[in-house]
């Protein structure tokens, strides 16, 4: 699997929370050749499974959800789209910003915004609330109103790219870079025997509400379940304290009231015995991922978080590191193995 190539395909696909059916669509397409059977349920999530054969096999689930952070048209004046956010949005990433505008076929759109000649003296140093800013897309009123229902959503215009020393920026890479890492799990493990059945799911709707993960939990049933997702990696400007992760430096193992104390410890022997660099990541209460609700899912499922860093988390230009994507991997297929007999 060429890592790059799959990452850049899965971003290239608009998939807002509650409008992921494009990304599904991708995600399945990818996912279909690593697993027994793939399909998509009632709340859009992909859900593969590989089968281990064996009667009664117990479950273990590995998720990373689909959905991006992204923006709803909620009204049109005098041709201007006015919006709200879908998700974490930072209103200081949208003066300027390049928009894809999700009508059939896709609209391309600007955030407004003031030159420096025009605005008043101080302004510049101020974030413009969301429900001042507009949407440009060249029409007039009765244009746009044709163009545009009120309810589309849009997401930022970008794509992936590289930069040096392995790393890639782009936007959506929360989550789509950790579906990449499951499907490369997948891939590692495709000749493997198993002792569990494995499901793997690319849920929907993490952003605003979690709600893919849980009914994809409950209809599932897993023995166990693993949630896959960013954390905040270490930038210029952000205290250690805020974000100890480093990017380049491994997965970030969660520990904490999220985690269940022995998938941890799992976690953190099979790293030790691959020899696979990793951090700990010391998470106090809520884990702000998927793990969260699906701890809780039917009567309880010991649960895990392992995280990817990234740097510029909920903007269009997020940045990984793809060593970090392989490690993930090969920590979470070395999980995988042998399951059943070690944790059963």
């Amino acid at each position: 699997m060429d890592l790059y190539e799959t990452l850049n395909r899965l971003c290239a696909t608009t998939g807002p929370s509650g409008f992921e059916e494009m990304t599904a669509q991708t995600a399945k397409a990818l996912l279909e050749p690593l697993m027994d059977q793939v399909s998509i349920d009632r709340m859009g999530n992909v859900i593969g499974v590989k089968r281990c054969g064996k009667p009664g096999a117990k479950k273990l689930l590995l998720d990373a959800h689909l959905d991006e952070i992204g923006l709803i048209v909620t009204g049109i004046e005098e041709g201007f789209l006015r919006f709200a956010p879908i998700g974490g949005v930072d209103p200081r990433m949208l003066p300027a910003r390049e928009l894809t505008v999700l009508t059939d076929p896709p609209l391309f759109g600007v955030v407004a915004t003031l030159p420096p000649h025009v605005q008043a003296s101080g302004d510049s140093d101020k974030s413009i609330p969301i429900e001042d800013l507009r949407v440009d897309i060249g029409m007039t009123q009765e244009e746009a109103e044709r163009a545009v229902p009120v309810g589309t959503p849009m997401v930022y215009h970008a794509s992936s790219f590289r930069l040096a020393n392995g790393q890639v920026c782009g936007k959506s890479l929360d989550d789509r870079s950790c579906f990449t890492i499951l499907l490369r799990t997948a891939e590692l493990l495709r000749e493997r025997d198993l002792d569990v059945d494995l499901y793997i799911m690319g849920s929907t709707q993490e952003e605003v509400t979690s709600s893919g993960a849980v009914t994809g939990a409950n209809s599932v049933h897993p023995d166990w379940c693993v949630a896959v997702d960013v954390t905040h990696g270490n930038t210029p400007g952000v205290s250690l304290d805020k974000a100890p992760r480093k990017v380049s430096a491994g997965p970030a193992i969660g520990i904490g009231p999220n985690m269940t104390r022995s998938l941890t410890d799992r976690a953190v022997r099979k790293a030790r015995e691959l020899d696979i660099p990793y951090q700990m990541e010391v998470i106090e209460g809520h884990s702000g991922t998927n793990g969260w609700q699906m701890q809780t899912c039917l009567e309880g499922i010991p649960t895990l978080v392992v995280s990817l860093a990234l740097k510029y988390m909920h903007s269009p230009i997020e940045v990984i590191d793809l060593a970090d994507v392989e490690n993930i991997a090969r920590l979470l297929a070395a999980f995988v193995q042998d399951i059943g007999k070690e944790e059963g």
